[in-house]
């Protein structure tokens, strides 16, 4: 009887488990707050259903076990780090969330709930869409609710990110299921595209989604698609582009401030977004220089750009607290050490996701825009960019490998 009830107690647990992840996918796009704190139910109501062996299997796994060693090497990073152990603390904290891959893999191996995660994310954004959209046509809300870059949460860039990700996993959706989908399903699948489409392109563009939107449509007409269906998607998304660009003042701006603020850094010093991220590369190549092989030790990117901008002025006399690049926030603290366990990470799970199926293709999704996002931002260092990485990769990672293992 006791053995019968623990077994039924660790089956109410696990499910519990699953319901806060789907909690924590729905909030990323809403709230910091409420899913850090569905992380933290996540992890009290997993740890008693976990057993040794399973945690063990999957850590010894290049996706499983790669993460662990980016964060062990944030460990031993704050034992020559020259800065104070609050800082230590700060930088490694960035690093922490990569553990939770491992157990991801291990609960969504066993599970039959994956599939609420990514349904849970894209409801979540389809209801962010439609917010917006409602609250832009009523002047009096929104002045009071819409932030300066006309986003009720977050900002335009992560918004632009969740967006793009929905619309690549709804156009796999479309044409994987497209014999076995009403008309219905469709309409609403494609209502739903080009209500995100038109969210970017008209309201808040964020600059790096463009570039993603554009890797990842070339890599989805060349994975899904014929010769035919290739030229197709390149006339439409010709068409599509060239029509926003025409439509758009705004789109045009946002796309064109990259080459004026270059032209304004060049020219008089001007802190600009483009003119910064030139001086932040330029200086953290000079800091991975310094101390190529372990780094100057986890927290010391401030206290390295505080030391540069000494006697400077503009964007040079700013003491950033991040490079806006991945490779480079880790390897300022971490050395080549740590950018060669980054990539091999981001490898490794890019390399988890074979397949033909739409599970498969989440997985690509998601790890081609952190590896993209991340030439310009340091996105696994984020929070709801890392988080949904870590979620995304985990989950899909973790399904990948249960269908492997039933078939």
């Amino acid at each position: 009887m006791t053995a019968l009830s623990t077994a039924e107690g660790r089956e109410k647990l696990a499910a519990a488990a699953d319901i806060f992840v789907v909690a924590t996918a729905v909030s990323l796009p809403w709230s910091t707050t409420a899913a850090a704190v569905f992380v933290v139910l996540w992890m009290l109501t997993l740890a008693p259903t976990l057993h040794w062996t399973e945690i063990r299997r999957d850590v010894l796994t290049p996706a499983g076990g790669l993460p662990v060693l980016l964060v062990l090497l944030g460990v031993a990073g704050c034992a020559w780090a020259d800065v104070s152990w609050f800082e230590r603390w700060k930088g490694f904290d960035s690093f922490v969330k990569l553990l939770a891959i491992p157990f991801l893999l291990t609960q969504f191996r066993r599970s039959e709930r994956g599939a609420w995660v990514f349904a849970g994310y894209l409801f979540s954004c389809v209801a962010l869409v439609m917010a917006s959209f409602i609250v832009l046509a009523i002047p009096a809300l929104a002045d009071r609710l819409m932030h300066t870059d006309y986003v009720l949460v977050k900002n335009a860039a992560t918004q632009s990110g969740e967006f793009v990700t929905c619309i690549f996993g709804l156009l796999y959706l479309a044409l994987a299921r497209n014999g076995s989908q009403t008309r219905l399903v469709l309409f609403g699948i494609a209502l739903v595209v080009v209500a995100m489409l038109a969210s970017i392109f008209y309201v808040a563009t964020g600059r790096t989604a463009l570039v993603v939107f554009l890797i990842l449509l070339i890599l989805f007409a060349t994975r899904t698609l014929p010769a035919k269906g290739i030229a197709v998607v390149a006339s439409v998304a010709i068409l599509v582009g060239g029509t926003a660009w025409i439509s758009s003042p705004y789109l045009r701006g946002r796309t064109q401030a990259i080459w004026t603020d270059l032209d304004h850094y060049a020219a008089s010093y001007t802190m600009t977004s483009s003119g910064e991220r030139l001086v932040f590369w330029t200086k953290s190549i000079d800091f991975i220089r310094q101390s190529p092989f372990a780094g100057h030790g986890t927290g010391s990117i401030h206290s390295q750009f505080q030391k540069s901008a000494a006697g400077q002025t503009g964007a040079a006399g700013e003491a950033s607290t991040n490079p806006h690049n991945q490779t480079f926030a880790v390897g300022i603290q971490l050395g080549l050490v740590g950018i060669i366990v980054l990539w091999a990470m981001w490898i490794a799970h890019l390399a988890m996701f074979r397949g033909d199926h739409l599970v498969s293709w989440i997985g690509v999704v998601v790890v081609i825009q952190n590896v993209v996002g991340s030439l310009f931002n340091s996105h696994l260092f984020d929070f709801v960019q890392g988080w949904t990485y870590v979620v995304g990769v985990g989950v899909a990672g973790g399904m990948m490998l249960g269908a492997k293992r039933r078939e």
